[in-house]
């Protein structure tokens, strides 16, 4: 699986691709100089239950502490994922 990010202006997300097939996208917003909004997931069905959700978002949040931004999950996943994810909470927007 491939995880690909990219930004343009006020907007970013992380894209999924296995064998030049699309898997999913996660999107977000550039809130800030130190802050981004996840608002959106979406998986292909035939992708679904493999990971591809907490791969593209583990991918956010290594962006994000390499840049030293806080994350705010509007979106339920990404909020459900951080919810049971401890590890990852450290870019958390508190």
């Amino acid at each position: 699986m491939e995880i690909q990010l990219k930004q343009s202006d006020a907007k970013g997300y992380a894209m999924a691709w296995e064998n030049e097939k699309r898997a999913g996208m996660m999107t977000y917003s550039v809130a800030g100089p130190e802050l981004i909004i996840i608002d959106h997931t979406d998986v292909e069905p035939a992708y679904n239950g493999k990971g591809v959700g907490k791969q593209m978002l583990y991918k956010i949040v290594e962006m994000a502490r390499s840049k030293n931004i806080k994350i705010i999950p509007l979106c339920p996943f990404a909020a459900a994922v951080f919810g049971k994810t401890e590890e990852i909470r450290d870019v958390l927007k508190s």
